[in-house]
């Protein structure tokens, strides 16, 4: 999940590791968790999300706006209670978190 897309739009917030890094786990923990209670479901969730990373940045509005400068949106993973969060910036996508849909509400209000 880190680095830039082959288009050098996307990126996972290679300018802030920390941030980088807990999105990295975040995403693993999660697959791992699906793969664990059922064979092929961590990978199902891996395509759902990779799925989605494609579509924003063909079309980085395409998620909902969840701040008041509407840069913050966030895409609904299909068949998994789970939110890819992301702020469209001038030259790129920053994914701030794989964020669970009822565990820690707003944990990750923190990223930029």
């Amino acid at each position: 999940m880190s680095g830039a897309a082959s288009n050098g739009m996307f990126s996972a917030g290679d300018a802030d590791p920390p941030d980088s890094l807990a999105r990295d786990i975040e995403l693993t923990e999660a697959v791992r968790w699906y793969e664990s209670k059922r064979a092929r479901l961590g990978g199902e969730l891996l395509d759902q999300f990779s799925a989605l990373i494609t579509r924003l940045t063909l079309n980085p509005e395409s998620g909902s706006p969840i701040s008041a400068d509407q840069k913050t949106r966030r895409l609904l993973v299909p068949r998994f209670p789970y939110q890819v969060v992301y702020r469209v910036c001038p030259d790129e996508i920053v994914v701030v978190a794989l964020a669970h849909l009822k565990r820690r509400p707003g944990y990750w209000k923190h990223r930029h």
